[in-house]
């Protein structure tokens, strides 16, 4: 078995059905398995894509156990030469094994390898390659230092701004939204570090990575699309997971040897750092509040723009007008809401490439992908609010 594809789900079916699509026809010409983990999803993800999926294991827990065991849970019985963790709430072009497994391949010394990622919206995701987060990069990052100067070496280390995005280069943190690694060498490093509930749990990988003398990649040359977060509602426990799982780090890695007075003001920066963050949440939900009162709460139509395949273009049209909810337009420009649509004419890379090329966070347009065969098309274009599925009947 040359790949095991896991991939850790709760509640997110429709977006799991979606990158489920495109994975199988990503790894079509390679000898490949792919685990489910459904952490007690509750929303029919096990009933609905069990069937329409008989070549993916699907397991099933009776709780929540976090992303890092559930991804544990899953490599005890992966059996590939190369190991992906992969979030559900992706699309990955047809090309996108063959250009990893090209590059794992044929660099000596490889660790870990992530790829370019955008969001919903066509936006590049800057966590596709990171520093790691030192102290004096933590510094710089939680200070806003690395905001102010986005391409500076110097204050930018965590995000890596000063590099381009569009090169392949060495990238000491990756992310577990999509991550490569050979077995043998996850074997010899361990898996996720299960302290980790969610969030930090893939800075860890990455370190331990580099420390056992390996160099993790980000590899440009193909880009996946990431909606970024549609497992987890931003609320005031996700701030309070984010930068415990942060202080969580911090104390396992960069914590001894270090005078107390430090640790003591790094940890208080971290949480200083949450309180702003949940302060400045706060007053965007209120004000989200008051405008939803002005506005009420009718319905209204939403002028889309479907492209991609033609057969699923008209198909999907057809749908689409029958809801009421939709008024199918012809030319882009007069829409609200794109919706592209993969099939025999139209690829799922040439989505990708036409999310890209639209750009849509430029116009405030919605943007959905819906794959051939499946009575969904779905998509999120805000990473800190929830995606949204529009579901059909034939």
């Amino acid at each position: 078995m040359e790949v095991s594809v896991i991939i850790v789900n709760y509640r997110v079916r429709y977006f799991l059905e979606l990158c489920l699509r495109s994975l199988l026809n990503a790894l079509s010409d390679v000898e490949s398995e792919i685990i489910v983990v459904d952490n007690h999803s509750a929303d029919g993800s096990l009933e609905e894509l069990t069937p329409l999926f008989p070549t993916v294991t699907f397991l099933g827990n009776d709780e929540n156990i976090g992303f890092a065991r559930a991804n544990n849970q899953a490599l005890r019985q992966a059996s590939g030469n190369y190991v992906l963790f992969l979030n559900p709430d992706t699309v990955v072009p047809e090309d996108f094994a063959r250009h990893c497994l090209s590059f794992l391949g044929q660099t000596p010394g490889v660790g870990g390898l992530g790829v370019r990622m955008v969001d919903g919206s066509g936006r590049f995701l800057k966590e596709s390659r990171r520093g790691f987060p030192s102290p004096w990069v933590a510094f710089c990052r939680l200070a806003g230092l690395s905001a102010l100067f986005p391409k500076s070496r110097l204050f930018s280390t965590y995000y890596m701004g000063y590099l381009p995005a569009d090169a392949t280069h060495p990238a000491p943190v990756l992310s577990g939204a999509c991550l490569w690694v050979s077995r043998a060498i996850v074997n010899r490093v361990g898996g996720f570090d299960e302290q980790f509930f969610m969030y930090a749990e893939d800075i860890d990988l990455s370190y331990r990575l580099g420390q056992a003398g390996y160099l993790n990649y980000y590899l440009a040359d193909t880009t996946i699309v990431h909606f970024k977060g549609e497992s987890t509602r931003k609320d005031m426990r996700y701030i309070r997971q984010f930068y415990k799982a942060m202080s969580q780090f911090r104390r396992k890695h960069f914590h001894k040897g270090l005078p107390a007075p430090f640790n003591i003001t790094a940890e208080a920066a971290i949480w200083c750092r949450a309180a702003i963050v949940a302060a400045i949440r706060a007053i965007g939900i209120g004000l989200a509040g008051l405008a939803g009162q002005k506005a009420g709460r009718r319905e209204e139509t939403v002028r889309t723009w479907v492209t991609g395949d033609i057969t699923e273009a008209g198909r999907l049209s057809g749908m689409l007008a029958r809801t009421g909810q939709r008024i199918v337009v012809e030319e882009q420009e007069e829409a609200e809401e794109t919706i592209y649509c993969e099939g025999k004419e139209f690829s799922f890379r040439q989505s990708i490439m036409r999310l890209e090329a639209d750009a849509p966070y430029r116009h405030g347009r919605q943007v959905k992908f819906h794959a051939a065969g499946s009575r969904s098309a779905t998509g999120s274009a805000d990473p800190n609010g929830r995606g949204e599925t529009l579901v059909f009947k034939e």
